[in-house]
């Protein structure tokens, strides 16, 4: 028997070096068959590619063939990641997907280099200087149809993103979003958030149920259940990202929100309803004579 390797069809990656040097990213890209729109596609950009990119395309290419019974329609999927085949990249990403101000903290493991954060700021250029002028040079896109989607500390960066340049997506979907972080950093850049006339983003928060004051029933069987609980409440990840969404939420004030509670799920196993949410937002068929 011939086994062979499986490619997801309709993907490609290519490799995007930061013009002030630095390692390179692997952006992961899914386009649709046929000519786009009028308008382009819509576009979803995503954070821990490696990890988020399988999720996002089989959503996808599953549902947009269906449109009248998923309310799903086709669009372009770049998820940001890295060359590597592991799904995450737990330094490059602390640096990438953590707030300012800089800070590092003790190694991962022995012997092992400082984990340091803080770097959100020049992933961000690279999304809004190179990363999304190069799909443009590829695929005509919907420039009022970009969403934003991240993930624990991948949802930090798109709370950050939201309130330093609200006017870059359309769509922000923070799923799981580490808002205690640093004693909750992200909360002053919510004070100070920028505001551009005649835009309103729509915010999408969300939680797993088991990523608050209760652990899943069988993480109660595992030895470290008792710290594991303290942790998760001292954390509110459900309770802050409620809190963020019914605050904010405030159409003349440039933010419409809604907050979603995944039933069932840890913070990991989350992962795959968030992206599935995710891309029917970002790909949502809409209304043409209302455009």
């Amino acid at each position: 028997m011939t086994v062979k390797a499986y490619v997801l069809p309709g993907t490609v990656y290519f490799d995007l070096a930061p013009k002030g040097g630095g390692q390179p990213y692997r952006i992961f890209l899914f386009m649709p068959k046929g000519e786009p729109p009028a308008e382009g596609w819509p576009l979803l950009v995503m954070t821990d590619g490696n990890a988020t990119f399988p999720f996002a395309v089989a959503s996808l290419v599953t549902q947009a063939p269906y449109p009248t019974g998923t309310n799903i329609d086709w669009g372009v999927i770049a998820a940001i990641g890295y060359p590597s085949d592991e799904p995450y990249d737990a330094l490059r990403r602390a640096w990438d997907l953590g707030p300012p101000p800089i800070k590092s903290y003790p190694p991962y493991f022995q012997g092992g280099p400082p984990v340091r954060i803080g770097g959100t700021g020049e992933l961000l250029d690279l999304i809004e200087k190179q990363l999304l002028p190069r799909l443009a040079d590829m695929v005509r896109l919907d420039a009022a149809r970009r969403s934003l989607f991240g993930h624990s500390f991948g949802g930090l960066f798109t709370l950050y993103a939201l309130f330093e340049r609200p006017a870059l997506f359309a769509n922000w979907v923070a799923a799981s979003p580490t808002i205690y972080w640093e004693g909750c950093e992200i909360l002053n850049n919510e004070r100070r958030r920028q505001r551009v006339a005649g835009h309103t983003a729509f915010l999408h928060l969300s939680a797993g149920e088991y990523e608050g004051d209760k652990l899943a029933p069988f993480q109660y069987r595992n030895e470290d259940a008792a710290s594991r609980l303290e942790k998760r409440k001292a954390e509110r990840t459900v309770a802050l990202a409620q809190e963020m969404a019914e605050r904010l939420n405030d159409p003349e004030d440039g933010i419409r929100t809604r907050f979603e509670l995944f039933a069932g799920h840890t913070h990991m196993s989350v992962l795959g309803p968030a992206v599935n949410r995710a891309v029917s937002i970002a790909f949502e068929v809409v209304d043409k004579n209302a455009r």
